[in-house]
């Protein structure tokens, strides 16, 4: 199977990030692959990063949500996107999943919010697995994969063979520009990215805005903890690779026993 990872610039606009999704679904589809997985609240934008976020509104999310299914059904190709979400209690961190006739077939609200998200952002609650074309897989999204290993466990002890994990980490006006994946003075989020791998032996799949300074690669992590490819740092860029189900065996999580704690 093949999968992509879709890293788009940040969008100005709500029809400007449309387009973008459009185009990457597009590209990613004519590369074979099977799903596409967008960044952390693409639409509109993640809230208190360094840009600014146009106007959503519930209509704003419906209209979205319709374009989207009609570009999955016209390109088949299943679409994790990363959007925003209302709840009564205020606005939720989403990933959406459609399948690739352009129907949802569920969500994965964010459970686990970094502190400095809260004034922006509610907790979710609830994790789900999803089934596309024979792949299960979890969605884990930015603070839970990288500070909240139970919530990748959770989807693969229950036989996740990947977990996507959308994320907005970097800047797209000032910083270090990573040179090296994985290096020992880089920021955590790459090692982070191994342990979610090698720790349940399955693939982690991680997909970052296309921001000038990231602070992490949009990456694809083997079930060995190696990474197996990367987007170059600070370009917007879609990543598709092939994937070896039979290498993810999830045997590492499937010797979870909680019991004997």
């Amino acid at each position: 199977m093949r999968v992509a990872l879709a890293s788009p610039r940040i969008a100005t606009s709500i029809d400007d990030g449309l387009e973008q999704v459009r185009a990457s679904m597009a590209d990613a589809a004519s590369r074979g692959a099977a799903i596409v997985c967008f960044p952390e609240a693409y639409l509109p934008g993640m809230r208190g990063m360094d840009f600014d976020v146009p106007e959503f509104t519930p209509t704003d999310l419906e209209r979205v949500l319709v374009r989207v299914g009609e570009w999955a059904n016209a390109y088949r190709i299943a679409t994790i996107l990363g959007a925003e979400q209302f709840a009564a209690a205020g606005r939720e961190v989403v990933a959406i999943v459609f399948d690739a006739r352009g129907d949802i077939i569920g969500r994965q609200s964010k459970v686990q919010l970094d502190p400095t998200e809260e004034r922006n952002y509610v907790p979710g609650s609830g994790r789900h697995l999803f089934e596309i074309d024979g792949l299960t897989f979890g969605i884990a999204i930015c603070h839970e994969g990288f500070r909240y290993p139970e919530t990748v466990r959770w989807a693969a002890v229950r036989g996740a063979k990947v977990v996507f994990h959308p994320q907005c980490t970097g800047s797209d006006k000032s910083g270090v520009r990573l040179e090296r994946w994985g290096a020992p003075d880089a920021p955590y989020y790459e090692k982070a990215m191994m342990m979610r791998s090698i720790e349940n032996t399955i693939y982690f799949a991680s997909v970052n805005y296309g921001l000038r300074f990231q602070e992490a690669a949009t990456s694809l992590i083997d079930p060995s903890g190696r990474c197996q490819a990367h987007l170059p740092y600070g370009q917007p860029g879609v990543l598709v690779e092939s994937i070896d189900l039979a290498k993810a065996t999830g045997h590492l999580a499937a010797r979870f026993a909680p019991e004997r704690y």
